[in-house]
């Protein structure tokens, strides 16, 4: 009957929530015999009823550290609402039972043995705890024979927590009148014969006579002994505390052994189970967060980002965690404030179906920048802590250099920002620092390459490289793969002819075509040209060289694309890092430092964990540069977070610059790797910046605003919305829809605002709204925020704009005319030769990464609006076959800023009182 009713209690709750299956977790230690006969039982009932059993098996190998992991996983793991841990613990080691039960989380311990749930019982607290099963399945025998339990009288014998103080509680708080014996009451018999409900689990056999036994006594036996039967096959059988034939003949019902309370048992861990995913579904939809948000104390005026910050309590990080679905063992705490992601959460999430894809962007920007970030913290705000969806934050990491130089921040601003700032800004989890050696480290062992070959014949190389180790050569697994590609199909290194050698030692490097810089994470502009090998110890080996800042490095590239270690391993080994004297490329895998890349680099690759003001989750994970890289955070993030958000939820990215740069590598280079398919294209636009593609004077950072951008001027709007009708209309032929967020300033009048929505509208944008989250927090993007979720239900035709397969020229002329609006490209005669070398290379069905100014939609940054019939020169291209793709040149540009003549860092300092960050970022 029990198991019937659950049968059907099961299928109603996946009716009402399709999808939902009660989940019942067993974790075993060892093999036992009757362990694993218990646990059948248990599966196959779960089956029957619709639970969804998972049995965990654990050696007696396992140590009491390793069952307290796992208990702590499923614990964290909401597709589990009834957890046992089976009796006894068979193991070589000791463990504490009672710690192993009590770390069963109060909630899930369906076999109700933890401390909390015993207190709970003990007090009366029924309603709220869960209940041992076997005196939850004997209450339920005494309520099937119909007697009323209340006024009589019970007697109790054993005292065990699993069966007898339980038992005891339970009677007592239905109101019976109960007695407690045991091994020392000197009275049994009388004790017995004066109950009207006698429960027996003294585990000794057929401890209690019948002659002891009431007439018309209910007898529940719990007993489960083994006595000798020479008529038995195994010459034994099974009894109970309680001699069955005599107690029959005066009980007026009676359980029998075996067949009586074992199945109740187990029927009762069922409907225990049962009613624990009830008590889920009561608190949680399934798929949606519970998550505790963070309520805003806004100020006006609105103070400095870093007061808000400072202002704001974050949640501690593990907090966050759990909120969002995350395992303990999928999490590693840097402080309390930021974590790694470890990457198997997708292993485990792999079955998830994607939440909705959302990529920020904006128009061509003055050198201010028009709020990408603080949009993108706000629309996430909006969305988690005042719509109540599932959403993530996706943001790249900033670089050191223009925090301290002349930029500052990059965590947003006013009250959308991911908090605390100074973690987010300076070393976050030590990622970039990880980039940086990882650079240098490639970059020493050009230089070290060249220097050998220089000075060592080949044989004296070959002992170097392959050294007789106790008198045994051996290749390393990457000098093999170094042998096959150069069709050298020999694994001992004794079988080499003198040119084989020759080959294998000699990667004959063209000192003139190395593109491999050094990196350094600070503005340092003195680094942009330098002589390297000056010391006499080099031998007269010196070269021009340069260091570029880290985040231009393609190892910070390589990590936003890498769709795992395995995959960052293999881009790194691709990485070209200059050509042989033959033209032949050189990769990081020739140099040998593939394995020591991959390294310094296994952590870096797990995202960020922080929170916004408003307590939404994000992910910082990477920050390649926008110009000569594709400028989005990474890959690696954006699927987990897919993940953890679910099918209704969504996870709204930020692409560097505006949609002509950043957006388009967003789609034809970001999205073509990761196989994502975007859903809404978040299109950012401020009056000010269309003030200045409409002809007003130029915009310059540290210089006080012209009147014409703090006056109302609807003309110079009008005019300017040339550039959003552009970018509109890039975002539109990728097939994706346009939202366009008009990021209100204090100094915009309510027509100019007015102006620009209905422009947006009349250029085809699904729809356009006025934002003021940067004063208010997530309440001041709720009209995004819901143009945003009606806009993801409208089809989205994703489309790439042009085939790899193209030639690289034609290409980067679809690019220019399409995105830019040129009449043509121009490709002057050093980008002529690449494109010939990279074809010849076999790099010439990489996608294309332009780098050029992000001021103007053309090659030249004072050409503001939506210039046409421009010729785009192409200067230079050059290959990131790791990361893979090919940018081109277009104008001049530098990979390593300088500082201005006041940078940032005059404005930050460390609080003498708290010991805290002081300043402007």
């Amino acid at each position: 009957q029990v198991r019937d009713r659950l049968k059907q209690q099961v299928i109603e709750m996946t009716e009402k929530f399709p999808g939902f299956r009660p989940g019942l977790a067993i974790l075993q230690v060892g093999n036992r015999d009757d362990s694993n006969l218990y646990i059948n039982m248990k599966l196959k009932a779960a089956a029957e009823i619709g639970i969804s059993a998972n049995h965990i098996k654990l050696p007696n190998t396992a140590t009491e550290a390793d069952v307290l992991k796992c208990i702590a996983s499923l614990n964290a793991d909401p597709a589990v609402h009834g957890f046992i841990v089976q009796l006894p613990l068979d193991s070589n080691t000791p463990i504490n039972t009672e710690k192993i039960t009590n770390a069963v989380a109060p909630e899930k311990d369906v076999d109700g043995l933890s401390s909390i749930n015993a207190g709970k019982l003990s007090r009366g607290d029924l309603g709220d705890c869960f209940i041992p099963c076997t005196p939850k399945g004997c209450m339920e025998l005494i309520r099937q024979t119909g007697v009323q339990v209340a006024g009589k009288r019970a007697v109790v014998i054993g005292r065990s927590k699993i069966v007898g103080a339980p038992m005891h509680d339970l009677l007592l708080w239905n109101n019976a009148t109960v007695t407690t014996c045991h091994s020392k009451t000197s009275t049994l018999a009388e004790e017995v014969g004066k109950a009207d409900i006698l429960v027996v689990a003294a585990g000794r056999a057929e401890m209690v006579k019948g002659e002891w036994i009431k007439p018309g006594a209910i007898v529940i036996d719990c007993g489960i002994n083994h006595v000798p039967d020479s008529t038995k096959a195994s010459g034994k059988r099974v009894v109970g505390d309680v001699a069955y034939n005599s107690a029959k003949e005066k009980a007026s019902f009676i359980t029998p052994v075996p067949g009586g309370v074992g199945p109740m048992t187990v029927a009762m861990l069922m409907q225990s189970t049962v009613e624990s995913a009830q008590r889920f579904l009561e608190k949680f939809q399934p798929g949606k967060w519970t998550i505790q948000y963070n309520q805003l104390a806004l100020k006006m005026p609105v103070p400095s980002d870093i007061e808000i910050s400072q202002s704001c309590m974050p949640k501690p990080i593990e907090q966050v965690a759990q909120e969002v679905g995350l395992f303990p063992d999928e999490v590693e705490l840097y402080g309390q404030t930021k974590a790694k992601v470890q990457l198997s959460v997708l292993k485990r999430l792999k079955n998830q179906p994607d939440g909705k894809y959302v990529v920020v962007t904006g128009i061509t920007p003055t050198p201010l920048g028009e709020g990408k970030s603080t949009t993108t913290v706000g629309l996430v705000q909006a969305l988690g802590a005042h719509l109540h969806q599932n959403v993530f934050a996706c943001v790249r990491q900033p670089s050191q250099g223009p925090t301290f130089g002349i930029k500052g921040g990059a965590a947003g601003g006013g009250y959308c920002q991911v908090v605390p700032m100074e973690e987010f800004n300076l070393h976050l989890t030590g990622d970039i620092h990880a980039i940086t050696a990882a650079n240098n480290l490639v970059a020493a062992a050009i230089d070290a390459r060249i220097f050998h070959e220089m000075t060592q014949s080949d044989q004296a190389l070959y002992n170097r490289l392959v050294p007789s180790i106790s008198g045994v050569r051996k290749f390393s697994d990457i000098q093999i793969r170094r042998l096959q590609k150069l069709g050298i199909n020999k694994t001992d290194p004794m079988a080499l002819t003198k040119e084989e050698v020759n080959s294998f030692v000699r990667l004959d490097i063209d000192p003139g075509t190395i593109t491999w810089q050094r990196v350094l994470d600070t503005n340092d502009r003195f680094l942009r040209k330098i002589t390297i090998g000056q010391s006499p110890t080099e031998k007269g080996f010196t070269r021009t060289a340069q260091f570029d800042i880290t985040v231009s490095s393609e190892i910070m590239a390589v990590l936003a694309l890498a769709d795992g270690l395995d995959d960052m391993k293999k881009r790194f080994g691709r990485m070209v890092v200059a050509s042989s004297k033959k033209g032949q490329p050189v990769t990081a895998d020739d140099l040998g430092v593939t394995g020591a890349l991959a390294v310094l680099m296994k952590d870096a690759v797990k995202p960020n964990l922080m929170q916004t003001l408003e307590g939404t989750p994000v992910f910082v994970h990477a920050g390649p540069f926008a110009n000569i890289a594709h400028g989005n955070s990474s890959v690696l993030a954006d699927k987990i977070a897919l993940k953890l958000v679910g099918k209704d939820g969504f996870v709204v990215t930020e692409a560097g610059f505006g949609a002509d740069i950043g957006m388009e590598k967003f789609f034809n280079i970001k999205c073509r790797y990761s196989g994502l398919r975007p859903h809404v294209v978040v299109l950012v636009a401020t009056v000010r910046a269309l003030k200045m593609h409409g002809g007003g004077p130029a915009v310059t950072a540290g210089v006080p605003l012209p009147k014409e951008y703090v006056e109302e001027n609807l003309q110079l709007v009008a005019k300017g919305c040339s550039n959003l009708n552009k970018q509109i209309q890039n975002a539109r032929m990728f097939g994706v829809p346009v939202v366009v967020a008009v990021n209100a300033f204090k100094t915009d009048t309510k027509a100019e605002l007015a102006l620009v929505v209905q422009h947006a509208k009349e250029a085809g944008a699904f729809d356009a709204v006025e934002c003021t989250h940067w004063a208010e927090g997530g309440k001041g993007a709720l009209a995004l925020a819901r143009a945003v979720q009606r806009a993801s239900q409208a089809p989205s035709n994703f489309r790439f704009l042009y085939n790899v397969e193209l030639p690289v020229v034609d290409k980067i002329r679809l690019i220019a005319q399409q995105v830019y609006g040129a009449r043509d490209i121009e490709l002057l005669p050093e980008a002529q030769e690449k494109v010939a070398l990279y074809t010849k290379q076999g790099f010439g069905n990489l996608p294309i990464c332009m780098a050029k100014t992000h001021l103007s939609l053309s090659h030249d940054p004072e050409q503001k609006g939506a210039p046409t019939g421009f010729v785009l020169p192409i200067r230079d291209i050059r290959a990131s076959v790791g990361a893979g793709f090919l940018y081109p040149l277009v104008g001049t540009m530098s990979t390593m800023p300088g500082l201005p003549t006041r940078p940032c860092f005059y404005d930050i300092d460390l609080d003498p009182v708290s010991g805290g960050v002081n300043g402007l970022f």
